[in-house]
């Protein structure tokens, strides 16, 4: 099981450095019409925040189990990042994107099972 959870997180942590590297570096307008309509919902400095938040959970899922130092930030950024993409399923929700929510719950699952794995007994 160890091995499907560091192919799942490692799989998320590309998806969420990818993803968080592109909010931080692009202004919004950019985001907004590479076809991120949500961004109009936010400011830029939130975006670039939303941005942030991603590519620390990102670092944060792979780093500390990796090099194991204070391997429970594992569990605790793969949680923050299914609280993220809860956030972000309802932000698509509200705005009527059903197939923008679609990949944001999958990742958010996804980082769940990782979080309730690596927060189990002998996983660290």
């Amino acid at each position: 099981m160890n091995v499907v959870l560091w192919v799942i997180a490692g799989v998320l942590a590309a998806a969420f450095a990818a993803a968080g590297a592109m909010k931080v570096a692009q202004p919004k307008s950019k985001l907004i019409e590479s076809g991120m309509g949500w961004a109009e919902d936010f400011t830029g400095t939130q975006v670039k925040l939303i941005g942030a938040v991603e590519v620390l959970g990102a670092i944060g899922l792979i780093l500390p189990a990796a090099l194991d130092i204070a391997p429970v930030l594992t569990p605790l950024a793969a949680a923050g990042l299914a609280l993220t993409m809860a956030g972000a399923v309802v932000v698509h929700l509200r705005r009527g994107e059903t197939s923008g929510s679609v990949p944001a719950l999958v990742l958010g699952l996804l980082a769940l099972f990782v979080a309730i794995l690596r927060f189990g007994p002998n996983s660290f």
